[in-house]
């Protein structure tokens, strides 16, 4: 299901997209993207602009809805990993480093901030 619904969700997103590329501008005549007056445009008369305009509302409420449904997913699967973790060690309780090989490096034995000329 939640495969589903992200499809949707991109397919939501390339329609906005590709529409609202197609819109004119304010200042843009009606039929100036399709090569002619009022009479020879594919939308009619009124131009594209009521079409796309509608069209857009549609495909940014799918939109709206996907988002909604994917973050309804993303919260039921932070539920379940947040309930297995049962226990979280304090810093008291943190081994120090007691089963890591040994690659070395010299620890540092002095309990100041500065640094140590030999």
């Amino acid at each position: 299901m939640e495969a589903l619904i992200l499809v949707l969700h991109v397919l939501a997103a390339v329609a906005i997209i590709a529409l609202v590329l197609l819109q004119q501008g304010k200042g843009a005549d009606a039929g100036a993207s399709f090569g002619g007056g009022a009479s020879q445009t594919v939308f009619g008369g009124q131009g594209s602009g009521s079409f796309f305009g509608k069209m857009t509302a549609v495909f940014a409420l799918v939109f709206f809805l996907t988002s909604f449904g994917l973050a309804f997913f993303a919260s039921e699967q932070a539920k379940g990993v947040s309930g297995s973790l049962d226990f979280v060690p304090s810093a008291s309780q943190v081994d120090d480093g007691a089963g890591l090989p040994d690659l070395g490096v010299v620890k540092k034995t002095t309990t100041s901030d500065l640094p140590v000329t030999e």
